[in-house]
C-alpha cells in the first residue's frame, strides 16, 4: 500500500501557491497517494496538519508570506515555522516546510520551485 502525503497549500497568493504545488507534485509523481487541502493563509497550515496527523505518513506545507509595512510578517513567519517544527517533532512524522518568506513578490515568484525541495525533504525522511 502506498504511503499517504497531505499537501496543505495557503492560497493567499494564488499564482505563487500554484507554482509551489506544481513543483511539489512533480517531485512526488506517482510514488505516494496525495491529498491537497487549500487554506486561506500560512497561519492556517499547522492546524490543518494537526487535524490530519493520524491519516497521513507525511506532510508538505506550501505558501508564501511577503513582508509588508507592519510586523505582521515576522509574527506569521515565525509562528508558522515554529508550529510546523513542533508538529514534526511531536508526531515523529516529516513536515516539509515549503512556506516561503520573501521581501517582495518578485522574490516569491523566483522561488516557486521550493515546493519541490519541501517534497524532497519529506521523501528523504520517509525513506529512513
Amino acid at each position: 500500500m502506498k504511503k499517504k502525503i497531505l499537501i496543505v497549500v495557503a492560497n493567499y497568493y494564488e499564482n505563487i501557491a500554484r507554482s509551489l504545488l506544481k513543483s511539489a507534485k512533480n517531485k512526488i509523481k506517482n510514488k505516494f497517494t496525495i491529498k491537497v487541502i487549500n487554506v486561506p493563509g500560512a497561519f492556517e497550515i499547522p492546524v490543518t496538519i494537526s487535524k490530519n496527523l493520524n491519516k497521513f505518513n507525511g506532510f508538505i506545507a506550501l505558501g508564501c508570506v511577503i513582508k509588508g509595512q507592519t510586523p505582521h510578517f515576522d509574527f506569521i513567519s515565525k509562528s508558522t515555522t515554529d508550529a510546523l517544527m513542533t508538529l514534526s517533532i511531536t508526531s515523529k512524522k516529516p513536515v516539509g516546510n515549503g512556506v516561503i518568506t520573501c521581501l517582495n513578490k518578485k522574490q516569491a515568484i523566483e522561488r516557486g520551485r521550493k515546493g519541490s525541495e519541501a517534497a524532497e525533504a519529506v521523501l528523504s525522511v520517509l525513506s529512513q
